[in-house]
């Protein structure tokens, strides 16, 4: 089975998930390809909410093609569920998140949520994180020092560019990221806590306060929904 068709049952399931909250309530929506094919199938079905809140000017933009009502996350005090993907996930629901760049407003948009539903093919289920190169959005002035802190911790970081360019990647938040390599992250509580403690890191695309409530998980047998404690 394909990997946009194994995006695509995951984001059916995701939807059909969010239908049986109560109407008249507050979305969160993330970011990337998963997350554009629920935009999409969630498209005919958008008067069941009150409005959506987004984690990045892209799925703004695609929300907004599609008629929802797209609020500023400072116009809400909670939201119901967030729904995202992610680019790896453990067996406690702590995920890695950022390689599309949109890690700090996700991780903002996360803490609103009662729930994070998590969607997502097989391939990013893994046993121990840091396979997938851990994003850190900094700072700009702070690449040398972060870089330097990364490497001390056993990573290879790499300043993420614009693809087929030799500049930097900006974030929506004018940030930069790092991407580093060659992590094995037995404790990711812990070394979330620890890079967000690095003068210049904005945050570290480990999320474990914000991990994921319900996983959503697509396979050629179909969507394996996983609840975490």
């Amino acid at each position: 089975m394909e990997q946009d068709q194994l995006k695509r049952m995951v984001a059916e399931a995701a939807r059909d998930e969010v239908l049986a909250l109560p109407a008249g309530q507050v979305l969160g929506i993330g970011t990337g390809s998963t997350a554009n094919w629920f935009i999409d199938l969630l498209a005919p079905h958008k008067e069941h909410f009150a409005g959506v809140v987004s984690s990045s000017v892209a799925s703004t933009q695609r929300l907004l093609q599609h008629g929802f009502y797209v609020l500023d996350a400072n116009a809400v005090t909670e939201l119901p569920a967030y729904v995202d993907g992610a680019d790896e996930v453990d067996p406690s629901g702590y995920m890695i998140k950022g390689g599309g760049g949109a890690l700090t407003r996700e991780k903002i948009i996360a803490a609103l949520a009662q729930q994070f539903i998590c969607i997502c093919d097989q391939s990013k289920q893994v046993a121990t994180l840091g396979k997938f190169p851990l994003p850190i959005e900094i700072i700009p002035l702070a690449q040398g020092s972060v870089m330097r802190a990364m490497q001390a911790l056993g990573g290879n970081p790499c300043l993420r560019l614009i693809p087929g360019a030799s500049n930097p990647f900006v974030t929506d938040n004018g940030g930069w990221i790092i991407d580093v390599a060659g992590l094995h992250i037995a404790k990711p509580a812990e070394l979330e806590t620890l890079i967000n403690q690095i003068p210049g890191v904005i945050t570290v695309g480990l999320f474990t306060q914000q991990k994921a409530d319900v996983l959503l998980l697509g396979g050629p047998s179909g969507v394996k929904r996983i609840v975490y404690s």
